[in-house]
């Protein structure tokens, strides 16, 4: 039974990211645990997602939701940005700061991640069609104009826009999605940045979390 009092998310109860840390709870996970907060999750199967009742919290049969006494939300990135103004840690105290690191939520989540998921769609759902050999490396030319464009804001700064925030936390997020396509060791600032993320004691303590959901399903086979 959940508490009253903390947080309840929704993860998948089988993660086809196979516990890397890809699924979008990552990022909720993430945030909470770099606030301090407390949660609980509640995991859904793939046919759950698409009941009426898990509907009633993500109109769109995905996840994550995110439920706080009578509020519920869905959208990583609406979730994430809920818990950063309710928390401090994740936001600057200064307006005009805070309103940048708002930006950068926007920018990763609207400029950096859609080529980003163009390229899983070519490769893991195009790749017998005519036009893959032609396509990929359009789309692969498309990310990389968007990285070196961060590559170049980020210069040898360890964070966008002074300390860590939760701008860089979803930017971190997005660029993980590229670790394994090769194109973020083109910019070497880039794998810093995110091996930076990575280090929080907070990212790896959601990190395992979700990584024992995935550990514990295996169990179960």
């Amino acid at each position: 039974m959940s508490s009253p009092s903390l947080p309840v998310i929704t993860a998948f109860e089988r993660s086809p990211d196979r516990g890397k840390g890809l699924a979008r709870d990552m990022r909720v996970r993430w945030a909470l645990e770099e606030v301090g907060q407390a949660y609980e999750v509640r995991l859904v199967s793939f046919g759950a997602m698409k009941d009426p009742a898990h509907r009633a919290l993500h109109p769109f049969g995905q996840i994550p939701t995110y439920e706080e006494g009578t509020l519920a939300l869905f959208e990583s990135g609406a979730i994430v940005l809920h818990i950063a103004e309710c928390h401090a840690g994740l936001l600057p105290d200064d307006a005009h700061a805070r309103a940048r690191a708002i930006a950068w939520i926007f920018a990763a989540l609207n400029t950096i991640e859609p080529p980003i998921l163009e390229l899983q769609t070519v490769r893991f759902q195009e790749s017998d069609k005519a036009w893959y050999e032609q396509r990929l490396p359009i789309v692969e030319d498309r990310i990389r104009v968007r990285l070196g464009e961060l590559s170049d804001r980020l210069g040898d700064a360890d964070w966008l826009d002074g300390a860590f925030s939760a701008g860089d936390l979803m930017m971190v997020a997005v660029l993980l999605r590229l670790k394994a396509a090769g194109l973020l060791d083109e910019y070497p600032n880039l794998p810093a940045y995110v091996a930076r993320g990575e280090a929080r004691p907070a990212y790896q303590r959601a990190f395992a979390a979700q990584l024992a959901v995935f550990t514990n399903s295996l169990s179960r086979e």
